[in-house]
């Protein structure tokens, strides 16, 4: 029995160093308040407290008295801290993975024969690109092309192209590297730029499976949507 009071005594004693190795710089206002961080700077005129969102001020005529901890105290207290900021960050990232998986309702013009789409190219230039399960790859106009800065001429390798009209037109193969719609987004999207500006394509060009195949997607006809859904 007194070797387990004496050992449960040991104990107790780590315990209670532990918790005051624990606590933070502590500093009495003569307000009444108390404000616990780590003092980071300290001169005859403020002192500068660390917190876990950053650091505050007060002028030194503000402070009744200072209670300092241990260094070691300090190192558990930013430990806390670095805890305390991975775990928020984890959550904030774990909402945003989650809002990201909602449906989104993208709403198209229609035009007559053709459901169209606004979208953004490589996060810079805005096209109407008519909406398209038919084709296989993104179909943009030589123009928008040009308009994204691509040298066409150092582009590999040249294809040939079937229209709808029956045509068959020269064509290269290019990946961009973004393609927005609204606030749904891709990356690096298998596309064709259409080198003859000939032909009614609807709009800018055609948005095709490269992009859709990288959701689950629905077309609602009677209120005029797309809904894009992650994978």
């Amino acid at each position: 029995m007194k070797t387990k009071a004496i050992l449960l005594g040991q104990i107790l004693i780590l315990l209670s160093l532990f918790i005051a190795a624990a606590r933070a710089d502590v500093l009495y206002l003569k307000n009444g308040r108390k404000i616990e961080g780590l003092v980071k700077n300290e001169d005859k005129n403020c002192v500068e407290l660390e917190v876990a969102a950053g650091t505050v001020k007060f002028q030194k005529e503000e402070v009744e008295k200072i209670e300092l901890v241990t260094p070691k105290g300090a190192e558990i207290i930013r430990q806390k801290w670095d805890r305390q900021k991975q775990e928020f960050q984890e959550k904030i990232a774990e909402q945003k993975y989650q809002e990201e998986r909602l449906p989104k309702k993208i709403e198209f013009l229609n035009n007559g024969h053709n459901m169209v789409i606004n979208v953004t190219l490589n996060k810079k230039v805005e096209a109407s690109l008519v909406l398209d399960t038919g084709a296989s790859v993104i179909t943009i106009r030589r123009s928008i092309a040009e308009k994204l800065g691509i040298d066409l001429d150092k582009v590999k390798p040249d294809a040939k192209v079937r229209l709808a009209d029956g045509r068959q037109v020269d064509a290269k193969y290019i990946l961009l590297k973004s393609v927005k719609v609204q606030n749904v987004e891709a990356e690096n999207v298998e596309t064709i730029v259409l080198l003859d500006e000939k032909g009614d394509l609807g709009g800018d060009g055609l948005l095709g499976m490269s992009f859709l195949k990288r959701f689950n997607f629905k077309i609602d006809q009677k209120e005029k949507k797309l809904v894009l859904e992650k994978l």
